[in-house]
């Protein structure tokens, strides 16, 4: 993993994170155009990184529930 992809998954993890605790989804939004102010290249890798953290977690929880129903 380069820089750029290290730089944003930290960023998107701890973004979640914080939209987890408070319950502000705006916040990824804000986030965004933040970072998109001084790199475009670098908010583009954050929203990719903040999609894939998303999607982990949607195939995770949905593993979860399959799991339960076989056992």
């Amino acid at each position: 993993m380069d820089l750029l992809e290290q730089v944003a998954d930290a960023m998107a993890k701890d973004v979640l994170e914080a939209v987890e605790l408070t319950g502000e989804e705006d916040l990824v939004d804000e986030i965004k155009k933040t970072i998109g102010a001084s790199s475009t290249t670098l908010e583009e890798a954050f929203m990719t990184a903040v999609r894939i953290r998303r999607a982990e977690a949607r195939g995770r929880a949905q593993l979860k529930l399959l799991l339960r129903k076989l056992t």
